[in-house]
């Protein structure tokens, strides 16, 4: 804009405020302001008093839904607002019956303008993120304010003026702040069609979980860069240098993110050929656990102790990784004992697969059994194999209760454990020496 075109603008717009302000300051409106303000201040002190004994009547609630909680909550901390606006509409009908119409317009306005504000609190908890509500809300009750005070046409026109241009290309604030509105409108319409999508496909048991990975992230990625382009189509944005623009990005982008591009490739790889799905049991190094979500970049893999690690894709495309439940959900589990040379070997073996057999999520369908591995220094050695099928359960757990169980087991029928003994012999004619210290 030149320094003259800006000069005009302020000027027009401080002489459209210094009439608007004129207008106000008339008589009635005066009255009209000085009763808004006492009843704004009688809801705020009504508004305080109802809120108190709302929220213990709130605290004697119990058995009621989460939803009906949330909504009384809501309803609590907008009292004063609630309350201030049915005080303006009872002041507007008895002033409406007892003087002319034109000495209570002012009231009536206000009264809308706040029913309005109270309806855009209830809007605005559609969204989730804090920042972005907060920034909803004000911009709703800018719009609703200035629709009823008659300002629409004025601060379109205002926000219009205030452009930059680049041969026949103009940027205005108000094209601006059209994209913007309708790109959010039309991703918070993709977002809820999304979430709803995902928990109808997560639903559904005749497609495998990678399968149903590999669709939602298909459907979520198409109705985002839908909306995206749909919304600055709608006011008005050429995308054909928006598609030259973004060709001339990418080639710069992808030699800088190598390794983000990996992990998407690596994860769309994952979900394909299966190897990996969401409940797998897998083993990654020293990370044991089970996997929760596979993201665009990374799975969510949590272990037993409550950790949560983010696995990178690649890595597991790149990394040796066991899958304890990719074909089926059985795995068999060793441990090692051994007896003394005095206890039957047989009567061990028989022993000692009963006890197994005897801890609850040990499988008799596929039976433990036992096997002599070796005669050592101080005992006979055994390796004793079971099979589980609920892996997600734990390991160490499992094997410590047929550890548990073997000991009880020998313990009842006599069967000794050895462990490593040490006999000193002092040699006739040997002499102990002390030596001292000085």
């Amino acid at each position: 804009m030149e320094p003259t075109q800006i000069t005009e603008l302020l000027n027009q717009t401080g002489d459209d405020i210094l009439g608007f302000l004129q207008g106000l300051l008339r008589r009635w409106n005066l009255y009209q302001i000085g009763i808004t303000l006492m009843t704004l201040a009688g809801a705020i002190l009504i508004g305080r008093i109802l809120s108190a004994r709302m929220r213990n009547w709130m605290r004697s609630l119990e058995g009621r839904p989460k939803w009906q909680l949330r909504l009384l909550l809501a309803v609590e901390k907008r009292l004063p607002l609630l309350v201030w606006a049915l005080l303006l509409w009872a002041v507007y009908l008895v002033m409406h019956q007892i003087t002319w119409p034109s000495r209570s317009y002012l009231v009536a306005i206000i009264a809308r303008v706040v029913s309005a504000w109270f309806a855009v609190e209830f809007v605005v908890q559609l969204v989730r993120n804090r920042s972005l509500r907060r920034t909803v809300r004000w911009g709703l009750w800018a719009y609703v304010t200035l629709y009823f005070f008659g300002g629409l046409d004025w601060a379109a026109s205002f926000l219009d003026s205030i452009a930059v241009e680049f041969g026949d290309f103009r940027l205005s604030a108000l094209s601006l702040l059209k994209a913007l509105v309708v790109t959010g409108l039309l991703v918070s319409f993709a977002r809820i069609t999304a979430r709803q999508t995902s928990t109808r496909i997560r639903r559904n048991e005749d497609i495998s979980p990678s399968m149903r990975e590999l669709i939602i992230k298909g459907v979520q990625v198409a109705l985002y860069g839908a909306a995206f382009f749909i919304g600055l189509k709608a006011v008005g944005f050429d995308l054909t240098g928006l598609a030259v623009l973004s060709g001339a990005i990418g080639v710069g982008l992808g030699f800088g993110l190598q390794k983000v591009v990996s992990n998407l490739v690596s994860g769309v790889i994952i979900l394909l050929d299966k190897s990996i799905k969401p409940g797998d049991v897998i083993s990654l190094g020293d990370t044991f656990g089970w996997i929760n979500t596979l993201g665009a970049r990374y799975a969510s893999i949590t272990t037993r102790d409550g950790k949560e690690f983010l696995i990178p894709n690649e890595d597991l495309i790149t990394g040796q990784v066991v899958n304890w439940s990719h074909t089926n959900d059985f795995v068999r589990l060793d441990i090692y004992f051994g007896t003394a040379y005095g206890d039957d070997p047989h009567q061990v073996r028989q022993i000692a697969i009963e006890a197994a057999k005897a801890v609850k999520r040990v499988l008799t369908t596929k039976p433990p059994v036992c096997h002599i591995v070796g005669f050592g220094d101080n005992s006979v050695d055994y390796i004793l194999r079971f099979w589980i099928t609920d892996p997600t359960g734990g390991l160490t757990n499992v094997r410590g209760d047929v550890y548990l169980s073997l000991w009880d087991a020998f313990k009842a029928n006599g069967i000794s454990i050895p462990f490593p003994q040490r006999e000193v012999r002092v040699l006739e004619g040997s002499q102990l020496v002390t030596k001292g210290v000085d």
